[in-house]
């Protein structure tokens, strides 16, 4: 039954207490430094930054104290699309027309462009996947609230709905477990109807094949999710208006020192 347990594999969404620098640093720091290595390793194109990147990600784990075997389990579900994509980047990425293919198998050609690509691609996914990571793993759902509330306060003098956009986070964080659990629930009941799974060989490449007929009903079902939670919040008179905390946010000197080490690390990563 391991091949259907997706929500065991799933990682990302989940808050890890253990009490470490960076558990206490304020919300607003952990949101603004997340967010600014998140767009870094998104539009970096060389090699030698997403490696420093990945290597940033894999220190902020080990101060962290999450185990780095259970961040790696937020691999794994993803991992059959990373390959896909990779495949794709493999076969069709440009290259030059009087480059010499590496390998050639009858009308398909593999070229080192088209190699590196993939490579890139995985290496890039990796790195924003245990970064997400990460960032779920620190912050838990009332300090990412409270974090968004403080820094799109400014945005409310220019009538911006602020409120229902921390709450789109919140509810997206929120359902991304249960898309996995709804994974693992189609998944059995395909397999019920006599759908081929776990059985035979091909590794990565039959799971890939495998979850391409989970996509369609997933996507409805999340789409009919929504719905309902949006019926329910009008039904229970929902507005998005200003409210008030108990607990205040204080911006400490250990929060400037991490803010300013990621205001340092994003440019030398794209200088890289």
């Amino acid at each position: 039954m391991s091949e259907f347990e997706f929500l065991r594999s799933f990682a990302v969404g989940q808050y890890l207490p253990t009490g470490s620098l960076i558990h206490r640093l304020d919300p607003r720091a952990r949101l603004l430094a997340g967010s600014l290595l998140l767009v870094t390793l998104a539009v970096t194109r060389q090699w030698l930054g997403v490696i420093v990147g990945l290597g940033v990600v894999l220190v902020g784990l080990a101060l962290a104290r999450i185990p780095l075997r259970y961040a790696l389990r937020s691999l794994l579900t993803p991992l059959p699309f990373i390959v896909l994509l990779a495949l794709i980047q493999l076969f069709f990425s440009f290259h030059d027309p009087a480059a010499v293919p590496v390998w050639t198998l009858g009308p398909v050609r593999v070229y080192a462009t088209g190699i590196g690509a993939a490579a890139l691609l995985t290496l890039r996914f990796m790195a924003l996947i245990l970064l997400l990571s990460l960032w779920t793993f620190c912050l838990s759902s009332s300090e990412l609230v409270r974090g968004l509330e403080a820094l799109f306060r400014p945005l409310k003098a220019l009538g911006l709905p602020t409120q229902d956009l921390v709450l789109a986070v919140q509810t997206t964080l929120h359902f991304m477990p249960l898309l996995a659990r709804e994974a693992e629930r189609i998944a059995k009941a395909q397999a019920s109807r006599g759908a081929e799974w776990g059985t035979g060989r091909g590794g990565l490449l039959r799971r890939a094949r495998q979850m391409l007929p989970i996509l369609l009903p997933l996507f409805l079902t999340a789409l009919q999710r929504a719905e309902t939670l949006a019926l329910a919040m009008e039904a229970r008179g929902y507005r998005g208006r200003g409210r008030t905390s108990l607990m205040e946010l204080r911006w400490r000197w250990a929060d400037s020192v991490a803010l300013a080490a990621a205001l340092v690390l994003a440019p030398a990563i794209l200088w890289i």
